[in-house]
C-alpha cells in the first residue's frame, strides 16, 4: 500500500510475493493506494505499507482485523519475508 498506489505499491506487491514464496506460502497480494485501502482490506490477514502511512492505514480500516507490517526498505526481500512470516507463520 502506497498514498498513490502505483510505483511503491507495485514494487511493494512484487517483492512480498517473492518474500511469500521464499517461505514457501501462497496468497493473493495486490497494491492499493490509500484513498482505496478500506475497500482493498476488507478480507485482508495482512496489510504491507511504510511506517510514514501506518497510521493513516489504522485509519482508514477502522475495526478490519488485519495486521498493518510496516516496511521500512520496500526493496528489501528478507526484510519482508521476516515480517510476513512474524504475523503468519
Amino acid at each position: 500500500m502506497c498514498g498513490a498506489g502505483v510505483g511503491t505499491s507495485a514494487i511493494l506487491k512484487v517483492n512480498a510475493e517473492r518474500a511469500l514464496d521464499r517461505l514457501g506460502l501462497s496468497a493473493d497480494v495486490s497494491a492499493s493506494d490509500l484513498a482505496s485501502i478500506a475497500d482493498a482490506a476488507a478480507d485482508a490477514q495482512v496489510i504491507l505499507t511504510s511506517t510514514e502511512l501506518a497510521g493513516a492505514v489504522r485509519a482508514a480500516i477502522g475495526r478490519n482485523f488485519a495486521e498493518v507490517i510496516e516496511v521500512v526498505n520496500y526493496f528489501d526481500v528478507e526484510e519482508i519475508g521476516e515480517k510476513l512470516e512474524a504475523s503468519l507463520g
